[in-house]
């Protein structure tokens, strides 16, 4: 993959934290995630803390609130989800704003919006800081399967190119008369995307037989300084943190 294929979601930018190698930083937003999500969800406290440390690194890297709060629109479906817990569960109840809610509904809605959220911010800074054409690298050295990291470095590198071909197939259907918001326009909708799907896995067999004629052996070439002592030591101060902040967390 060439310079010009820039991902999204990644910041240019010259940072301690771009300059991490890659199997660093995902062996910390691993640790981080895990143990965000190992946390009680009655420890408020920790998850404040947990933030404030993701905080220092987007001060450190250069991560802007603008930036990452219109990536956060993933979560959306998590967030429908925990809104209606409070309504859904049994248990205690408890009137808010003339509202009755499940006390355990709140604290389940508590526990996935929160866990998700931090998981999606810690994502969005591993994914700024570090270029999608270095993940692969970083996953090899971590010693995952080659199958696993060729499946995704393609998925990496084809995943716009299959969202392009599906916006200009949804262009093409609105020019012509169709509305997408209409419900028996589903069937067309539901072959158009059965359409893009065989045009991926034929694309995905040209593709491979294009990478052996071209000498593939199964694994993806190194081409990333190998990590240093010191980046170790760096990348997993905030992921001990966020350890010791889990372990305190159910010790109180």
């Amino acid at each position: 993959m060439s310079g010009s294929h820039t991902h999204p979601l990644y910041l240019e930018g010259a940072s301690p934290v771009h300059d991490l190698p890659p199997e660093v930083k995902i062996v910390a937003a691993f640790v981080g995630v895990f143990a965000i999500v190992a946390t009680p969800r009655e420890a408020f406290w920790a998850f404040a803390a947990y933030f404030a440390i993701l905080v220092v690194v987007w001060r450190i890297a250069g991560i802007s609130p603008s930036w990452l709060a219109p990536r956060m629109l993933i979560e959306a479906p998590f967030v429908v989800l925990a809104v209606l817990l409070p309504f859904a569960e049994a248990g205690d109840r408890v009137t808010v704003l003339g509202l009755s809610l499940s006390v355990p509904g709140l604290l389940a809605a508590w526990n996935i919006l929160i866990k998700g959220t931090l998981g999606v911010l810690v994502s969005l800074t591993l994914a700024a800081t570090t270029q999608v054409r270095s993940l692969p690298a970083g996953l090899s050295r971590l010693h995952l399967p080659g199958v696993v990291v060729t499946v995704a470095t393609l998925m990496l590198r084809y995943v716009n190119l299959l969202a392009g071909e599906l916006d200009r197939m949804r262009i093409a259907r609105v020019s012509r008369g169709d509305d997408p918001r209409a419900l028996h326009q589903v069937g067309a909708a539901a072959r158009g995307v059965g359409g893009t799907f065989l045009r991926a896995y034929e694309r995905g067999e040209r593709v491979h037989l294009a990478m052996l004629s071209r000498g593939f052996t199964g694994t993806v070439p190194l081409f990333e300084p190998l990590a240093r002592r010191r980046d170790w030591c760096t990348a997993l101060v905030p992921a001990a943190g966020a350890v010791a902040i889990a372990t305190t967390a159910w010790m109180v």
